[in-house]
């Protein structure tokens, strides 16, 4: 299944002393969703923000809230953040024991179900739980810091976990050191969702931020063409092959 190319800012490279105008910023620049990154200190070595705030910046935006959640345990906060305001809500596969049961949780509370995969952790920790999904994040750096270089090695299972998924209706989402220069190789992969943190807050404008989208984007789609024009001429020399046996 194809699914157009959507673009998620993270706020977590946002001006906090102005969030509310940035996320408007954001959304008059064209993001397609708005990628909350929350993180406790504890499972990640850092901390950002929580329901309040993200309660406090929903009605800036009619955009999709994209919840990741870098915090254990999750369970005991999944209702809050679902009452913020949150859209997806994203949780880590090794952040608890029970990933099955806290996908219902969000399913139960109205909410599209993701889980995300550090660097580290195999596609094969979310085999048995696919058909409870809407998302799939891949990590692309180690969770816990904005402005982290990208990790090549991902790519792998991205191109993997596209393949897991096949025609489920299933988004494919990567996070971490998302640019214009790597986001080709990540849409050829696979992928369908890109977040971008520092490659977005550049500059000081809505204006700037459009065009930092547009690159991503623009890249982006760039690379899944390629992929499918070469698809299309592996068919064509498979083709060709087997009418000359």
């Amino acid at each position: 299944m194809t699914r157009e190319i959507l673009i998620a800012p993270s706020i977590l490279a946002a001006d906090f002393a102005r969030l509310g105008e940035e996320i408007r910023a954001i959304d008059a620049a064209g993001a397609d969703w708005i990628h909350c990154d929350v993180m406790d200190g504890h499972f990640v070595p850092n901390i950002s923000f929580g329901a309040d705030v993200i309660k406090a910046i929903r009605p800036a935006t009619a955009k999709i809230f994209d919840v990741h959640l870098m915090i254990a345990p999750t369970d005991p906060y999944l209702e809050a953040f679902a009452k913020a305001g949150a859209d997806v809500i994203t949780v880590h596969a090794e952040a608890g024991p029970h990933l099955d049961r806290s996908l219902q949780a969000i399913r139960a509370l109205g909410k599209k179900a993701g889980v995300s995969l550090c660097p580290a952790t195999p596609e094969a920790a979310i085999e048995y739980v696919l058909d409870r999904l809407d998302l799939v994040l891949v990590m692309t750096v180690n969770p816990g810091f904005g402005g982290q270089s990208f990790l090549d090695s991902q790519i792998e299972k991205i191109r993997r976990i596209r393949s897991m998924i096949g025609d489920r209706p299933i988004r494919l989402e990567v996070d971490g050191g998302i640019t214009r220069d790597n986001a080709a190789a990540v849409a050829a992969a696979g992928a369908d969702t890109l977040v971008a943190g520092s490659a977005v807050f550049r500059g000081k404008s809505s204006a700037d931020y459009a065009g930092n989208i547009a690159a991503i984007r623009a890249a982006a789609e760039a690379g899944r063409v390629s992929k499918l024009q070469h698809g299309s001429a592996q068919t064509i020399r498979a083709g060709e092959a087997a009418l000359t046996r």
